[in-house]
């Protein structure tokens, strides 16, 4: 039988995304760590060695707990609303596509926001001084410790701007590839096979990082801001203004970097998530 007519499971896109993570996680930290930088610039193959050098290869690797728990939540929410709501929703319509992603990519973001948050906490520790880093054991500890010691409302510190991003990400990722995947498989060239899975999640790839790269700088500052160091999120684009346009798109290098091969692997894995565990259509029931 043609494996590609399986279809997903809602959960497939959580499970593939958290594979990807474990690949694409030190080329996370080092956007996080350049997006936080507000004075000076420092490129991300020097980064890269200073790291390294100072810390240890490992310290690459700083908060994985946390980016596992943050794909577990926030993908696999997005991905699902997205699988559930193709019942519901006209997706072979472009603009369906969008409209369903970026609902469930808004609803995604809100929730894992609160594992977003250790994620760029735990991978910002490395550029810091010993003394200053918040040094959380793992996610969950993370967690905890943020509710004990700054309230539960600051667990939702950069919601907003992470609503915003996974709107945006989402139907970046999302809606292109399954509108990309759809134009290449009408052509007579492409199948439903590995190339295109990879060219369709490629070109999907350089569209969300543009998308939501403003969005994911003021979101990160936001995390990792120390309590009452802004005032709102008008206040962190003000700031963040000072260094000029260009500094809503500070690490959009490392971000590209880690995004493409991030998306090219969720949906590789995805693909093959559907192809080998997928659900087979169900056939309409004869008519007697």
């Amino acid at each position: 039988m043609d494996r590609t007519k399986k279809t997903s499971r809602w959960y497939f896109g959580g499970l593939a995304s958290a594979g990807a993570a474990c690949c694409t996680h030190p080329l996370d930290l080092l956007k996080v760590a350049l997006q936080t930088q507000q004075e000076g610039k420092i490129s991300m193959i020097k980064l890269t060695s200073k790291v390294i050098r100072q810390q240890g290869i490992l310290a690459l690797y700083n908060g994985l707990s946390a980016s596992l728990m943050r794909q577990l939540t926030y993908s696999t929410t997005r991905f699902g609303m997205y699988e559930v709501g193709k019942k519901a929703v006209n997706t072979d319509t472009f603009s369906g596509k969008i409209m369903l992603a970026g609902i469930s990519g808004a609803v995604g973001g809100f929730i894992g926001t609160p594992s977003d948050m250790i994620n760029v906490r735990m991978q910002n520790d490395v550029k810091i001084k010993p003394e200053l880093r918040r040094n959380y054991k793992h996610a969950i500890d993370g967690l905890i410790r943020v509710y004990r010691e700054e309230g539960f409302r600051r667990l939702f510190s950069g919601a907003t701007t992470a609503t915003g991003r996974g709107f945006l990400m989402t139907i970046g990722q999302i809606a292109f590839y399954d509108q990309t995947k759809y134009l290449l498989l009408q052509t007579s060239v492409f199948g439903d096979n590995l190339i295109t899975h990879f060219s369709a999640s490629l070109i999907a790839g350089a569209i969300a990082t543009t998308l939501t790269q403003p969005l994911d700088v003021l979101k990160t500052r936001s995390m990792n801001a120390k309590p009452g160091e802004f005032r709102g999120l008008w206040h962190i684009v003000l700031h963040t203004a000072k260094l000029g346009p260009l500094g809503f798109f500070k690490g959009y290098v490392p971000a590209f970097i880690r995004l493409a091969p991030q998306t090219i692997l969720t949906f590789v894995f995805l693909e093959q998530l559907r192809f080998n565990f997928g659900v087979w259509p169900v056939k309409p029931a004869a008519s007697a």
